[in-house]
């Protein structure tokens, strides 16, 4: 089976991450079926998505189950896909339901630095999830309505999200509590003390996806410069077998392994960089060779047969920061290897779809 068969027959038989309920799970099969749509428009994408997105939306684009006093940043990434659809159909509804999320982020809760907090239930922190979660639709949406203000926004969160998450090595933490109350954090500096390669993995697709959109200003040379530092310090972590490990910095930890998700992540923001351009002309072959790997390394070693199906292996299914269903994650390397590890997960098979994309149009 090609990877398309099996993103086809995975978009098939996919089932609605949360009982049909707008979800930023989804948000990542959508952005990826939408790439595949980009990448080969005779294909079945632009059918699955527009199926599964108008389950949630109705005809006043209200989203189903969604609840914008939540202010869970999470659920603006499927919004993502509404500008797409707004111009593929000529549906307004689409747009109005792009409005309710913009509604949301004007009033969402913010870090004194700026930045918006990650949920109301997690207050004055900020988490690397959030950046790719609300950051790139709000400049989408800044782009389609004419607001600037809302990209320069954007742009400025992103920078200091960068500054408050810096570990020192190349890389960022996870979260940043500027509270300095959470269990998890430091007390001087209120970030969180490990890597985990998914978090790193959200920021790098927020950072090639504004790379993509906005034009070059001093802002965005800023970012660009950051963009290109993180990608070469990930690809002087790369395993021989083209995956990363789950938590980046300490790959000798015991019990570490090499996780899908993150790498579908990271081949994406890589492939995408080299095909548009977005780093230096001199180490654009490099970017693109070791996006390559990583996602030739996950579909030979990953995509596994179950009991006759095809499924893509060695995702972990969450983590987080803080007390979340009786559990208190602490946020150290140890905690982050405890999480189960699944198959087949969304937050890893929709990143693998955009990384494929951009391998189809290279």
């Amino acid at each position: 089976m090609s990877p398309l068969d099996y993103f086809h027959a995975y978009a098939l038989r996919y089932q609605p991450y949360k009982a049909g309920a707008w979800c930023y799970e989804d948000g990542c099969l959508y952005r990826g079926l939408q790439l595949l749509y980009e990448a080969d428009p005779q294909g079945p994408w632009l059918g699955h998505l527009v199926r599964l997105v108008d389950g949630q939306i109705d005809r006043h684009g209200k989203l189903k189950s969604y609840d914008p006093s939540d202010y869970n940043i999470d659920n603006i990434l499927p919004g993502r896909v509404l500008f797409f659809l707004a111009a593929q159909s000529g549906d307004n509804r689409y747009r109005r339901a792009a409005d309710r999320l913009i509604a949301q982020l004007e009033t969402h809760p913010r870090l004194l630095a700026g930045n918006y907090w990650h949920k109301k239930r997690y207050p004055h922190q900020l988490w690397l999830d959030g950046l790719y979660m609300g950051l790139p639709f709000q400049i989408e949406y800044g782009m389609d309505s004419g607001r600037e203000g809302l990209i320069a926004d954007a742009l400025q969160q992103l920078a200091t999200a960068l500054v408050l998450t810096d570990h020192g090595s190349g890389l960022f933490v996870h979260g940043y509590d500027e509270s300095r109350i959470q269990a998890w954090c430091d007390r001087m500096t209120g970030k969180s003390p490990a890597v985990w390669a998914r978090a790193v993995g959200w920021l790098v697709m927020a950072l090639a996806d504004t790379l993509s959109l906005v034009e070059d200003d001093e802002a965005i040379t800023s970012l660009r410069r950051r963009f290109c530092l993180l990608l070469g310090a990930l690809v002087e972590r790369q395993e021989e077998s083209g995956l990363w490990m789950q938590v980046l910095e300490a790959p000798g930890l015991s019990g570490n392994y090499q996780e899908s998700s993150a790498t579908a992540m990271f081949a994406y923001a890589l492939l995408r960089a080299a095909r548009l351009g977005l780093v230096e002309e001199g180490v654009l072959a490099s970017m693109q060779a070791a996006g390559e790997r990583a996602l030739q390394g996950l579909l030979q070693t990953r995509l596994q047969a179950d009991e006759g199906v095809l499924r893509l292996t060695g995702i972990v299914q969450v983590a987080g920061l803080g007390g979340f269903e009786g559990q208190e994650r602490d946020g150290s390397p140890a905690y982050y290897l405890r999480e189960p590890v699944v198959s087949d997960d969304v937050k890893g098979v929709g990143p693998l779809m955009m990384a494929y994309s951009e391998h189809m149009r290279l």
